[in-house]
């Protein structure tokens, strides 16, 4: 218990000035110590803040005589909150013989129990915790040693992960500059500079998410899945095409790109990276894919029922994913700057190594900033029950109207704005029967001005090779 004495009159008229609030209580006398003890309880649980016993509810204050055996009753009622942890506690003369108890909370975030039930505030209401967001706490409180994705795969091993795409994930982060050259290309070396071995040897769950091959995923990891649905109309009574795909996380990122290029109109001019409105505003693909990226990352796999989910209708497009906002953040803080607390780091670390993400908590920032100079409504983050949603409005020209294909370059440019394509696939995007003279002609004239290039740059002829975007500043080509 810590005793002060640094509060004085003058200030304590100011505090209650204020008004009560999530951070302040007042409470008439001792009389009360039940109920400013769960205040306290639900402040550890919060931001922390002030409760005042002596000042009644019209924020008058009042005192009451304080002995050594008030404080005694208010310290004994204290000790019903566990883990233990106790506010500081002052008293303020204010009339005559009486004085206001001022206890001093400061947040804790553990969770926190009185007499064995958890409290939060809402407003200036102590109530009691959603059973939900009590496990959710428990879950937090455990984050940093005790959680899905650094415990060992059950089922599957090293043999089962797909090689080509953990060298591709090291050889992209030296590109970046994001990871030094190990010196060897050992599947089990990688994994173990990537933090996804165990001490024992075994991979982890994280390994299983980012590597596994499509084959392995059932029955072991269900929760590893994609759904896509176009529907028709505004509501989900009838589709227009409906996928459900098991995969790696990289593999589910393709696939949902992949999802959006068959189904989303584009504008006739392209600039490097992101779709630019003319006739048809659309929503830049980076935008789209952040929020993708976002929702595997930040998901919770824990559950094997769960899923990330990208919907289409015909004025909204919608992704998801099963889990809540950790840590207490609340949708209105992702659009200000906000701490990186990715609920899977370690799996969020691979995606900032190839280039996916970014590690400063700047991903919402950047879908807003992306739709905004685009002059498009700002994506709404939602936190429907159980999961996490972004919504992307679609703008009601691009309902109405077809638009322009545009020349072939911009085409290809257009498909792969959404990630990397074979020859195969350019083809099979853009509608064409076969790799012809002209696509041939139109992608080396792209290479020669660098406005893409090879993933495997050392080997064009591979049958590996795709091609991307070049990695340059924003400007025109």
């Amino acid at each position: 218990m810590v005793w002060a004495q640094t509060m004085n009159l003058e200030e304590l008229r100011k505090l209650v000035a204020g008004r009560e609030s999530e951070r302040l209580e007042f409470k008439r006398s001792t009389g009360e110590r039940i109920d400013a003890a769960k205040t306290v309880c639900a402040m550890l649980n919060g931001l922390g803040g002030f409760v005042l016993i002596g000042v009644n509810d019209s924020g008058d204050i009042i005192g009451q005589q304080v002995a050594a055996s008030t404080l005694n009753d208010v310290v004994n009622v204290l000790y019903k909150i566990e883990p233990p942890a106790f506010p500081d506690i002052e008293t303020v003369a204010v009339n005559g013989n009486k004085s206001v108890i001022v206890l001093r909370v400061t947040g804790g975030g553990r969770p926190y129990t009185f007499d064995g039930q958890p409290y939060i505030r809402r407003g200036a209401s102590t109530i009691r915790m959603p059973q939900a967001q009590y496990e959710q706490k428990l879950l937090e409180r455990m984050h940093a040693t005790q959680r899905w994705e650094n415990q060992p795969a059950e089922g599957l091993s090293i043999d089962d992960l797909d090689h080509s795409e953990i060298t591709r994930t090291i050889e992209e982060a030296i590109r970046r500059n994001r990871l030094a050259e190990p010196g060897t290309r050992n599947p089990s070396d990688l994994l173990r500079g990537l933090g996804l071995l165990s001490d024992e040897g075994a991979i982890l769950n994280a390994a299983v998410v980012l590597f596994a091959k499509s084959s392995k995923f059932l029955p072991y990891y269900p929760q590893c899945l994609l759904k896509m649905a176009r529907f028709k109309g505004t509501d989900r009574t009838e589709f227009t095409d409906n996928r459900q795909e098991n995969g790696n996380a990289f593999e589910l990122l393709q696939r949902a790109q992949r999802f959006l290029q068959d189904h989303l109109p584009v504008a006739g001019k392209i600039v490097p990276g992101l779709f630019e409105r003319i006739d048809d505003p659309l929503y830049p693909p980076l935008a789209l894919r952040e929020a993708i990226a976002n929702a595997i990352c930040h998901r919770d796999y824990s559950a094997p029922g769960g899923t990330v989910s990208v919907a289409i209708y015909d004025d909204r497009l919608e992704v998801s994913n099963t889990g809540i906002l950790p840590f207490d953040l609340r949708p209105e803080d992702l659009y200000k700057p906000h701490r990186s607390l990715p609920w899977n780091p370690i799996i969020a670390h691979s995606f900032y190594l190839r280039g996916i993400i970014e590690m400063w908590g700047r991903g919402t920032l950047k879908m807003r900033e992306l739709c905004l100079e685009a002059k498009l409504p700002e994506p709404l983050i939602t936190v429907p029950h159980g999961e996490v949603m972004i919504t992307f409005e679609i703008p009601e020209s691009a309902r109405k109207k077809k638009p322009r294909k545009g020349s072939l370059e911009k085409r290809v440019i257009a498909a792969l704005s959404f990630g990397p394509l074979s020859r195969s696939e350019i083809v099979a995007r853009l509608g064409h029967k076969g790799f012809s003279a002209g696509l041939r002609k139109t992608i080396n004239a792209l290479l020669d001005r660098k406005i893409i290039e090879y993933t495997i740059p050392e080997k064009p002829q591979s049958r590996l090779q795709k091609y991307r975007l070049a990695s340059r500043k924003p400007g025109k080509w």
